[in-house]
């Protein structure tokens, strides 16, 4: 497999080989692969109770300098592997009794995944679990093969997307983005257990000091999307990570107030549809080891 890249909004236009690792994900052509397993980290809509098969990716076209995950995303980690493997990856997890398959930041590698799915019989929803930083022609390659679409929908602000990811297109490419998955999937599914079957399921990380962007992301879901149309996952859990002390604000977590205070403003625009977490969720104890387990 070899291509000029334009899968996502960089538009690097670089060369990418099987191997040969290039553009800003700093990836092969070919998926690489850290970890394959059952994940509980998840909303529990997803995690459930036999958890979520995540197939953490390396790699990432954005590269938030707050990442949680920065072991891979800004890294060289993982195993590459063939799209025969990486359906068997699939096939595997299934098999050990998931309650979906979840393709954590897969956005560099969207056309051997599609490859991938093609054909694919899974009998568990797929989970298209994304930093929102997407292209809509490369979403619409992944219509009928994902079923649910869990995208971030980090900043409102351009300037904070600019400073943070250096995107400073970000507010406009993601909510384009989110309006298309929900186009392809429509109003939220829950079957009769609570698992999320289908739908757009919208995250949103508060980010210390930063009220007015979370306002923002907030007002843009309560306005662009009836009550019962998509869930909203309001998250608490920020962690300083190298690098992110490079933002003025962003070396401490966020406090008590900062979450409550957002809290209250979701409720008020009627977001009742959804997650939120305690103060305590803050913290690193859901990353996983990114070892190759399940590779």
């Amino acid at each position: 497999m070899e291509y000029k890249c334009t899968v996502c909004p960089r538009q690097c236009k670089v060369l990418r080989s099987a191997e040969k690792a290039s553009g800003i994900c700093m990836s092969p052509a070919l998926p690489r692969i850290a970890r394959a397993a059952p994940h509980f980290g998840e909303e529990p809509c997803i995690s459930g109770l036999r958890g979520s098969g995540a197939i953490f990716f390396t790699g990432c076209n954005l590269k938030c300098i707050f990442c949680q995950n920065h072991e891979i995303s800004r890294g060289l980690t993982g195993e590459t592997v063939s799209v025969e493997k990486l359906r068997d990856i699939m096939l595997r997890l299934r098999d050990e009794g998931v309650h979906n398959i979840n393709l954590v930041t897969a956005t560099h590698f969207a056309l051997p995944v599609a490859k991938a799915l093609e054909g694919l019989e899974l009998g568990i929803p797929v989970v298209w679990n994304s930093s929102g930083y997407e292209s809509v022609e490369t979403l619409k390659m992944l219509e009928g093969l994902v079923q649910v679409y869990m995208p971030d929908y980090k900043y409102a602000k351009r300037e904070l997307a600019k400073v943070c990811s250096a995107a400073e297109d970000y507010p406009q490419v993601a909510a384009a983005a989110i309006k298309e998955m929900y186009r392809q999937r429509g109003p939220y599914v829950l079957d009769d257990d609570g698992m999320l079957t289908s739908g757009v399921l919208i995250r949103h990380l508060i980010l210390p000091g930063q009220e007015l962007n979370s306002m923002d992301v907030i007002d843009f879901v309560a306005e662009e999307f009836e009550e019962d149309a998509v869930l909203f996952s309001l998250m608490s859990q920020y962690t300083p990570m190298p690098g992110s002390s490079a933002v003025p604000g962003l070396e401490r977590r966020i406090s008590r107030d900062e979450n409550e205070l957002l809290y209250s403003y979701m409720l008020r625009r009627g977001i009742v549809n959804g997650y939120w977490q305690d103060i305590e969720a803050a913290g690193e104890e859901e990353i996983p080891a990114f070892d190759g387990t399940g590779v």
